[in-house]
């Protein structure tokens, strides 16, 4: 069964995904999904022409536990992510996968039990075009060197985030954390790339709820520095006095 969304059925990008579209949920009810069930692995391939993939999983409420691979030709996998995220329902997957050069493929992997399927979405028609260089551009990077943690939290208002890890060239190999007060760990993800330049890792983290905090280890020797880039992606418009009128609260640590 294929597993990629193409974007051959509306050709236009305004028309199916304005720049101002935020929230996930939005973008999954334009796609259609391909079940995965536990256990199993699907694939999707794709043509030269394909610069870079948008991937969303998802589940009915229950835990994901998945793996991400991007291969390229035999024997070759350039980037692997390891995700484990608590309610896959509040907290889908939405991250970008570069794919430059030929041979490419996305292979999803559902390590949890038979009864807990989830569903995979792929789409080569990606929010915002370019999302990690447009960062890159308009954000401040951080650098956290190899061994080190940084720590950056979030008010009520901020209902997702985005999150850029690149490098100069050298292999990225982190983890990023969601948290939810002291210790208690909403979504986690295991990122290896083999360049951190020509392939960065970006991704959009929903964080509904109060006392988020995200939290980057780079699990790399200190010789390989990694930048980061985490801010909010969507923020609440509420008028809720509570959500400090609307101004997001984050500070690395």
């Amino acid at each position: 069964q294929n597993l990629c969304s193409s974007s051959s059925r509306d050709n236009n990008k305004s028309n199916r995904f304005s720049s101002k579209t935020r929230k996930t949920k939005d973008v999954l009810e334009r796609l259609t999904p391909v079940k995965v069930q536990g256990g199993s692995i699907k694939t999707c391939s794709f043509s030269s022409g394909v610069d870079r993939v948008q991937v969303f999983l998802e589940t009915d409420g229950r835990p994901l536990n998945a793996n991400v691979d991007l291969c390229q030709g035999p024997d070759n996998t350039p980037q692997r992510m390891s995700i484990y995220i608590e309610e896959g329902s509040e907290r889908p997957l939405n991250v970008v996968v570069e794919t430059p050069g030929t041979s490419n493929m996305v292979s999803i992997r559902n390590k949890g039990a038979m009864e807990l399927p989830m569903s995979a979405y792929i789409d080569d028609n990606v929010i915002d075009d370019d999302p990690a260089r447009r960062l890159a551009e308009t954000g401040t990077l951080e650098t956290i060197q190899g061994g080190s943690v940084k720590s950056k939290a979030f008010g009520p208002e901020v209902s997702s985030v985005r999150i850029l890890l690149k490098s100069d060239g050298r292999p990225v190999s982190s983890r990023i954390e969601l948290l939810q007060g002291p210790n208690n760990g909403k979504q986690v993800m295991d990122i290896y790339t083999e360049d951190g330049f020509t392939r960065p890792f970006y991704a959009v983290i929903e964080t509904p709820g109060r006392g988020n905090m995200i939290r980057v280890v780079n699990t790399a020797p200190l010789e390989f520095p990694i930048y980061a880039i985490i801010e909010p992606y969507d923020i609440n418009s509420g008028n809720d006095s509570s959500l400090s009128n609307g101004l997001a609260q984050m500070f690395w640590r």
